[in-house]
């Protein structure tokens, strides 16, 4: 007896009234997409639940693939029999022969949505946990804290069998919330940024600014591995490379020192805005953290945002640095954000840097220079790659697919 499918459930896609078959239909594809490397794998969608019917396909390998599915509240294998007391003792005890310890403990975790089947939940956890008693050597009942719940659901289409919840993302399924631009750094803030915006169904599009000989080509492909990590969420992801030596270069000339990571920031966020708009993008999305360092107080926000009226989106912005460490940790980024190569922020960093500059002045300096053809020519030069989940493989961009 194997686990023959896995029961998935959606969580905060129940919230969703009218628009929830729109979400349901969304979650339906991304998984199918997710798991085209086992072609055997069917899925049933009913009102509450969704089913992937394994056929034969390896349990491990499929639960890591949906494991990292945003949409999915949790997941469950399960083994499907009639609604038969018999088949389903035959399934439960099977579960716990499988998984038992020698003193270890047990509980059954019984739940009926289909009332017309004639035992009730405290009647199946009875029955069920009696069998197991009998039949298992060295095996007790914990209600609290057991070694293995096992879960019984009587549901319509008939009793479904589990020993295990593996917790989902949660969120809404990838690209279901319109597109967003993200502006990503080598740094740990940035990705964590884009994973919290992907999992509320964004979908993300990266800008980096890359200033080479400043910074080097290993400083680059940190954050394609970077991006790597994030497409393993949402099947791939759109990087967009500036080159910004030569803005640099020249805010460093006219700008006055105190001032010219306030600049650096406008010209970077200038040049994302227009990127944006090229590719339908809604919102751009960054990982400031309030207070983190001289370009993220109030102050400074309020001097960069002055050059466009596009939302600006900071889900890390009530963040310490621990939280955010810990996301990035679980996302498995932290390692690649801190290989030592620098991106071209920490490169040209002013030694005091203005932590409350006044817009005014930012802008009565950056008058003094036209800045336009520049920044043109950054965005015309812009590099774009598509960096895939499966092999994680650079591609041009003629050739983006779903996933």
């Amino acid at each position: 007896m194997k686990y023959d499918r896995i029961l998935i459930r959606y969580g905060e896609l129940t919230l969703k009234g009218r628009n929830r078959k729109f979400f349901v239909r969304k979650l339906k594809t991304n998984i199918r997409m997710m798991l085209r490397r086992f072609p055997q794998t069917q899925i049933e969608t009913l009102h509450d639940r969704m089913y992937v019917l394994l056929n034969g396909e390896p349990y491990d390998q499929v639960k890591e693939r949906l494991a990292k599915v945003f949409g999915i509240q949790s997941f469950s294998p399960a083994i499907r029999t009639e609604k038969d007391l018999d088949q389903i003792k035959a399934a439960a005890l099977h579960i716990v022969k499988q998984a038992h310890i020698p003193g270890g403990t047990f509980k059954i975790s019984a739940r009926r949505s289909d009332k017309s089947f004639e035992y009730d939940t405290q009647q199946l956890n009875y029955e069920i946990g009696s069998h197991i008693l009998i039949n298992v050597e060295d095996i007790t009942v914990d209600v609290k804290k057991p070694d293995i719940n096992v879960i019984v659901e009587i549901r319509g289409e008939g009793a479904f069998v589990s020993g295990e919840v593996v917790q989902g993302q949660g969120g809404f399924p990838a690209r279901s919330s319109g597109k967003g631009t993200l502006m990503l750094s080598g740094g740990i803030d940035s990705p964590v940024a884009g994973y919290l915006a992907m999992k509320r169904g964004v979908d993300i599009e990266a800008v980096h600014f890359h200033s080479p000989p400043y910074t080097s080509e290993r400083a680059k492909q940190k954050v394609l591995d970077i991006a790597s990590k994030l497409a393993e969420f949402s099947g791939r992801i759109k990087v967009h490379i500036v080159p910004f030596t030569e803005i640099q270069e020249k805010i460093h000339e006219k700008i006055p020192e105190g001032y010219t990571m306030t600049s650096t920031r406008r010209m970077m966020l200038r040049i994302a805005d227009e990127i944006r708009k090229k590719n339908d993008a809604l919102a751009i999305f960054n990982g400031e953290s309030l207070g983190q360092v001289a370009s993220q107080t109030m102050e400074s926000m309020l001097a960069i945002n002055e050059v466009t009226n596009t939302p600006i989106l900071r889900p890390l912005i009530a963040m310490d640095k621990v939280e955010i460490i810990k996301i990035a940790t679980e996302i498995d980024t932290l390692e690649i954000s801190n290989r030592p190569y620098e991106d071209c922020c920490t490169i040209f960093t002013p030694p005091a840097p203005k932590t409350r500059p006044k817009t005014d002045k930012i802008v009565a300096f950056e008058s003094k220079f036209d800045w336009a053809p520049l920044l043109e020519k950054a965005v015309e030069e812009t590099e774009t790659l598509v960096i895939r989940s499966e092999g994680n493989e650079q591609a041009n961009d003629n050739h983006l697919n779903l996933f």
